[in-house]
């Protein structure tokens, strides 16, 4: 007679191993919960960094005159996209606001640009047509709409 050597997993060796799998994965997936906001903030503050440096770069060859940039896309940053010869292009494109992909540039004409005035109509996916950016020629000043650079979230953001 033959004796059997079992080569088999016992049903609570596999329930050990599904048991670790699972503590494993509660305490890995909630650091990568939140990614994709930390990548929206990162984005957002790269684009408002290089746009500031280009309309800053755009006053200085211009003699302190700064770009007009008011409406929708490629339109808005038409000074920047394709300025006066001989200078070269400060921007490719028109930029998107990584939070409701707009490239539309409102004007604003107080002191500081806050990007309060429409960040309610920015969240609300139902009101639509909500400005990118924010922009106030006379100082220079230029933000997105729904984020708040004072603590680097987007407004409704715990």
């Amino acid at each position: 007679m033959r004796n059997r050597v079992s080569k088999a997993f016992t049903l609570v060796e596999i329930l050990i191993v599904v048991v670790i799998l699972g503590i494993l994965a509660a305490i890995v997936i909630p650091q990568f919960t939140n990614a994709s906001q930390d990548a929206q903030r990162g984005n957002i503050q790269t684009q408002l960094q290089s746009i500031r440096n280009q309309i800053e770069l755009y006053r200085v060859k211009n003699n302190g005159t700064a770009p007009t940039l008011v409406g929708a896309g490629a339109a808005a940053f038409s000074q920047l996209i394709t300025p006066p010869a001989p200078q070269q292009s400060y921007v490719r494109t028109a930029p998107n606001n990584p939070r409701n992909g707009s490239s539309e540039v409102a004007a604003d004409s107080s002191a500081t640009v806050l990007a309060t005035s429409a960040a309610a109509a920015a969240m609300d996916p139902a009101a639509g047509g909500a400005p990118g950016w924010i922009y106030n020629s006379a100082t220079g000043a230029f933000a997105a709409v729904g984020f708040n650079e004072t603590n680097n979230k987007w407004f409704g953001e715990p």
